[in-house]
């Protein structure tokens, strides 16, 4: 598997893992208290921040897939190219 493929399902992991924990803080009581209440937002916040890295993950694999591919360039292509234009020296 690759890193990527890696990352993503961990990711995934991690957001299903941080959204549990929350219903569980809410469903069992404990986010009536104060230091409830911090392990949700925390537990929510983690959530976010692996969301955002999915998006951006996904984003970027979908710009790399909308690009066109490059043509490629033949063996004497490059030697056919213009000469550059000599510079005046004064």
């Amino acid at each position: 598997m690759s890193d990527r493929g890696f990352l993503f399902l961990f990711s995934v992991l991690m957001i299903f893992g941080g959204l549990a924990t929350a219903v569980w803080l809410v469903i069992s009581g404990q986010a009536g208290t104060l230091d409830g209440l911090f392990m949700v937002l925390t537990a929510l916040l983690v959530a976010a921040v692996f969301l955002l890295y999915v998006i951006f993950m996904i984003r970027r694999e979908m710009e790399v897939a909308a690009k066109p591919a490059p043509a490629s360039v033949k063996a004497g292509a490059g030697a056919a190219a213009k000469a550059p234009t000599p510079v005046a020296q004064s």
